[in-house]
């Protein structure tokens, strides 16, 4: 169950600051982000050395996309594409707005269930695929919803679902009432020890930020991603952790 925290500010010099743990099999190999698929230059994103896709990317032109996945959907399914194909082809787009319009016309029988983050300096959206669960109808479709300024939170569950999600519960107003990172001063702190929590309130795993567990699924790396105001000559900024945040430091990503 990984997890990714938005905070949407428009009109700030930093508008959008995305902030993401992975949570996986610690055996499954990987790679931290870089330049890794040759017809795809203008894109920096982890790379998943199983299947060949990402979990978290961003372009150059300042579009971030996250993939998760939904509960009991962890894993491949037969006659079933790997969700990391799905981030790749948001990063395909010049927009956040244009990367959710294609995706919702997704064939959600391709992949397993899944969410999404999608964002830019100008918007966000969370995309949600739900086939398979129970009470959805069999030919729903991909659900796309626009992000509202302020900070929302995403798990295996819905957005901000404190009910269905411990972590959400415990965490979302952690965040809420944290002072944001400030990407001019460097000052990341707060963010990166959230995010290396492993409180859980006697929640379990399901509760805590950083996961660890007897059976080798846990955290494996964790991001936050800050992007600037369009069109005044900052770059964005990637900091990426590449082991579980309490053990390990958070370095920035050549971009």
């Amino acid at each position: 169950m990984c997890t990714v925290v938005i905070l949407r500010r428009p009109g700030h010099a930093w508008p959008l600051i995305l902030a993401a743990n992975r949570d996986e099999m610690s055996d499954r190999p990987w790679r931290p982000p870089g330049s890794h698929w040759p017809d795809r230059p203008d894109v920096v994103a982890g790379i998943d050395l199983l299947a060949g896709g990402t979990w978290l990317g961003l372009n150059r032109y300042g579009v971030v996309a996250g993939v998760l996945n939904r509960r009991h959907s962890l894993g491949p399914a037969p006659d079933t594409r790997s969700r990391g194909e799905l981030p790749l082809e948001a990063l395909d787009h010049a927009s956040a707005r244009d990367a959710a319009d294609a995706l919702v016309r997704l064939e959600p029988r391709s992949y397993r269930s899944f969410n999404m983050a999608i964002a830019d300096a100008d918007g966000a959206f969370w995309l949600s695929s739900r086939r398979g669960e129970e009470g959805v109808p069999p030919d729903e479709g991909v659900r796309m919803f626009p992000l509202t300024a302020g900070l929302s939170m995403l798990t295996a569950s819905d957005l901000n679902d404190e009910r269905a999600s411990p972590r959400i519960h415990l965490y979302l107003p952690r965040f809420r009432s944290a002072p944001a990172p400030d990407p001019e001063r460097g000052e990341w702190a707060v963010w990166e020890s959230l995010l290396a929590s492993r409180d859980h309130s006697g929640n379990g795993p399901e509760g805590a930020m950083t996961v660890v567990t007897d059976s080798g699924f846990g955290t494996v790396s964790s991001s936050i991603v800050a992007l600037p105001r369009r069109f005044e000559g900052k770059k964005p900024v990637w900091l990426f952790c590449p082991g579980r945040p309490s053990a390990a430091p958070f370095a920035p990503v050549s971009l």
